[in-house]
């Protein structure tokens, strides 16, 4: 499992500027970033070099944040990749919270990123199936 960092942020021109700026300025690298917003607030999560730093930089500039784990999973860079994966989670009785995808800078594959409940069991079911999971 590795784990991201999901920050609570308004909605608000230069707000991905602030929170990029504080995280690098750290001296943390980001992996990735997804956001889902609504009118005021989004949620903006992060794969970094350093969760925890992330966490305590931006906590002391007032955002609103935690640490949550999540699998990385190596996906083929194919048709049908996503699905196959899919069908395999569905098969092994898995429900996914939340789920993006991603790039593996390490093995240059798009990787697949969730959340889900048991991270243990949902590894050792992914790999036993012939996944590789990024830890």
């Amino acid at each position: 499992m590795i784990k991201q960092i999901s920050i609570f942020a308004e909605n608000t021109k230069g707000a991905m500027l602030n929170i990029s700026k504080a995280v690098s300025e750290a001296g943390i690298d980001i992996y990735n970033v997804v956001t889902n917003d609504s009118a005021e607030f989004g949620i903006v999560r992060m794969l970094v070099t350093d969760p925890e730093k992330a966490e305590q930089v931006l906590v002391s500039k007032g955002y609103m944040c935690r640490v949550d784990k999540v699998v990385g999973v190596e996906i083929p860079d194919d048709v049908g990749s996503l699905t196959n994966l899919l069908n395999t989670l569905l098969d092994c009785n898995i429900n996914i919270d939340y789920l993006y995808v991603s790039y593996s800078r390490d093995s240059k594959t798009p990787l697949a990123v969730m959340k889900v409940n048991g991270y243990t069991e949902v590894e050792s079911s992914l790999e036993s199936r012939g996944y590789n999971i990024v830890k």
